[in-house]
C-alpha cells in the first residue's frame, strides 16, 4: 500500500522537452567533452574542430523548433507558467548567439594555432562553449532565477577568456576591469530582483507582470527601485552609457576572436535580458523604464559615435578601438525600439525591430572583425593606417570589409544596414519619440564620417610594394560566411523582419 507522499512526489516529476532545450544543452555537453578530451588528446587542434562541430550542431537544432512554441519546466497546475520557452523570440536570439559563437570559434582556430604558447587550448574551448551555452539559455528564460543563472554562466567564462593569454599585462588589466565592473552591476541587479520578489512573491515573469500592478501603495517605491536596479545589470551587458567604459580596453586586451564574440554575443545577452524584464515582466512600469531607456539610447549612440570619431589612425590598435566605440554607438540604436515599446500600441513590432537590427549588426560586425583578424596576422598592432591599400594586397577582403562598413553606416550597397536603420527609426517615430528619432538621424550622419574614412583607406595607394597574401582557411570561411549572409539579406531585407516577428504577447 503506497503512502500519500508517493503520489505527491510523482506529481512533482516533469517530463523534460529535450528538443526544446537541445541548443544550449549541446553546447554545454560539447564543452565538457572538450575539457575531458584535453587530458588525452595530443593534437590540440582537434579540440577546436570538435568545438566548431558542436556549435554547428547546436545551431542546426534550432530548425526543428520552428514549427511552434515549446515550453518546459512549468509549474504544476499552471502549464502556461514555465521557466523555459522556445518561441520565435528565443530562436532568433539563439541563432544570433550560436551563430556568433560559431564564427568566433572559426577565428579562434587560427588564433590559437598562432599563439599556442600563451593560450591554453583545452581551457579556451571549454570556456567559450560554456559561455555560449549560458548565452543561448538566457533568451529562453522566463523566470528571474533562470535569467540570472544564465547571465552569470554567459559572463563568468567571458572574464577568463579575456585574461587567458599568459604573460600579457594588457590582457590581465582588461579582464580585471571587465570583471570588477560586471560584478558590481550584477550585484546591483540582484538587489533589484530581490526588491521585485519582495513586492510580488514570485520570480516567474508573467506572474510578476500580473502581481506588480496591484502592489500596495506603501511598497510602490520599493517596486520602482527594484525595477530600476534590475535594469542596471542588463544595461551593463549592452554597453549602454554610463556602463560602457570597459568596452575599448577589454576589446583591445582580449584575443581578437573574443572581442568579436563579446561585441555580438555579449550584446545579445544584455538585450534579450533587457527585453524580457521590461516588456514581459514589467509592462505596467513602462513609465519608469521607457524614459530611462530612451535617455540611455540617446547618450549611448552619441558618446559611442563621438568616441569612434576621435580615434587616431596611427595609434596602436586603433582599428579595434574604432570597432569597440562603434559597437557602443550601435548599442544605442538597438535600445531605441525597446524604449519605443513603452510608448507604442504595438510593442511586439518594436521588439521585432530590435531583433532585425541585431541580426544585421551581428553578421556584418563579425565579418569586420574577421577581416581585422586577417590584417592582424601581418600587422600585429592593427592600426587603421595598416588598412591602407588593402585592395592592392587582398582585393576580396578589401571589398568585403568595405561592404561591411557601408552596412554599419546604412549606405548602399549595404541595403540590409539601411533597411535595419529605417526600421529602428520608424519604431521611434511610431511611438511619438520624435526627439529620439532626430538624435538618431544626427548620429547616423556622424558615423558616416569614420566609416567612410576607413573605407577610403582600403582603396588608397599602398605605401611601398604591395605584398599579396592569403588568409588561413578558418578565417577565410568566417569572412565568406558573413559576406554571403550580408549580401543575401541585402537582396531580400524583408525576410529579416518576417523572421523576427516575435510571439512574446
Amino acid at each position: 500500500m503506497s503512502s500519500p507522499a508517493q503520489p505527491l512526489a510523482a506529481s512533482l516529476v516533469q517530463d523534460v522537452d529535450w528538443l526544446a532545450i537541445a541548443p544550449p544543452t549541446i553546447a554545454a555537453v560539447v564543452g565538457l567533452v572538450v575539457l575531458v578530451a584535453d587530458l588525452f588528446v595530443a593534437r590540440k587542434a582537434l579540440l577546436g574542430w570538435i568545438s566548431v562541430a558542436g556549435l554547428a550542431a547546436a545551431t542546426l537544432m534550432l530548425l526543428p523548433l520552428l514549427d511552434g512554441d515549446r515550453s518546459t519546466f512549468c509549474l504544476n497546475g499552471a502549464p502556461d507558467t514555465c521557466s523555459y520557452t522556445a518561441d520565435r523570440f528565443t530562436l532568433v536570439l539563439q541563432l544570433l548567439v550560436l551563430g556568433g559563437a560559431l564564427l568566433a570559434a572559426l577565428l579562434s582556430v587560427t588564433a590559437l594555432k598562432d599563439d599556442a604558447k600563451r593560450l591554453p587550448e583545452g581551457e579556451f574551448w571549454f570556456l567559450l562553449l560554456s559561455s555560449a551555452a549560458g548565452a543561448a539559455l538566457l533568451p529562453a528564460s522566463r523566470d528571474l532565477a533562470t535569467l540570472v543563472v544564465a547571465l552569470e554562466v554567459a559572463s563568468l567564462p567571458a572574464f577568463a577568456l579575456v585574461g587567458l593569454r599568459h604573460g600579457d599585462r594588457r590582457s590581465s588589466e582588461a579582464a580585471l576591469k571587465f570583471f570588477l565592473s560586471s560584478v558590481t552591476a550584477t550585484a546591483v541587479s540582484l538587489m533589484g530582483i530581490s526588491f521585485v520578489y519582495a513586492t510580488t512573491g514570485t520570480l516567474h515573469l508573467t506572474r510578476i507582470a500580473e502581481r506588480i500592478q496591484n502592489v500596495d501603495g506603501q511598497f510602490d517605491t520599493l517596486a520602482q527601485t527594484g525595477v530600476v536596479l534590475t535594469l542596471v545589470g542588463f544595461a551593463f551587458k549592452t554597453a549602454a552609457v554610463p556602463f560602457h567604459f570597459w568596452v575599448p580596453d577589454t576589446y583591445v586586451g582580449a584575443p581578437l576572436p573574443i572581442a568579436a564574440y563579446l561585441s555580438v554575443v555579449g550584446k545579445a545577452v544584455g538585450f534579450s535580458g533587457l527585453i524580457l524584464v521590461t516588456v514581459i515582466a514589467l509592462p505596467s512600469y513602462a513609465d519608469v523604464w521607457g524614459p530611462a531607456l530612451a535617455a540611455l539610447a540617446a547618450l549611448t549612440m552619441t558618446i559611442g559615435n563621438v568616441g569612434a570619431l576621435r580615434q587616431q589612425p596611427t595609434r596602436a590598435y586603433s582599428a579595434v578601438r574604432l570597432l569597440a566605440w562603434s559597437s557602443v554607438g550601435q548599442a544605442g540604436y538597438l535600445l531605441v525600439p525597446i524604449a519605443a515599446a513603452a510608448y507604442s500600441d504595438d510593442p511586439e513590432s518594436s521588439i521585432g525591430s530590435t531583433l532585425a537590427y541585431a541580426l544585421m549588426y551581428g553578421a556584418v560586425n563579425l565579418g569586420a572583425f574577421a577581416v581585422a583578424a586577417l590584417v592582424g596576422r601581418t600587422h600585429a598592432r592593427n592600426r587603421l593606417t595598416d588598412y591602407r591599400g588593402l585592395y592592392a594586397k587582398n582585393p576580396l577582403s578589401a571589398l568585403v570589409l568595405a561592404f561591411f562598413l557601408l552596412c554599419l553606416a546604412g549606405l548602399p550597397p549595404g541595403i540590409i544596414g539601411l533597411f535595419a536603420k529605417v526600421t529602428v527609426f520608424s519604431a521611434a517615430v511610431d511611438a511619438d519619440l520624435g526627439w529620439l528619432a532626430v538624435v538618431m538621424a544626427a548620429n547616423v550622419v556622424i558615423a558616416l564620417f569614420y566609416y567612410l574614412q576607413w573605407t577610403a583607406l582600403l582603396f588608397r595607394a599602398p605605401e611601398g610594394e604591395p605584398v599579396r597574401h592569403r588568409g588561413p582557411a578558418p578565417v577565410t570561411a568566417a569572412i565568406a560566411l558573413t559576406a554571403v549572409l550580408g549580401v543575401a539579406l541585402s537582396g531580400a531585407p524583408q525576410l529579416v523582419l518576417r523572421f523576427t516577428e516575435t510571439g512574446l504577447f
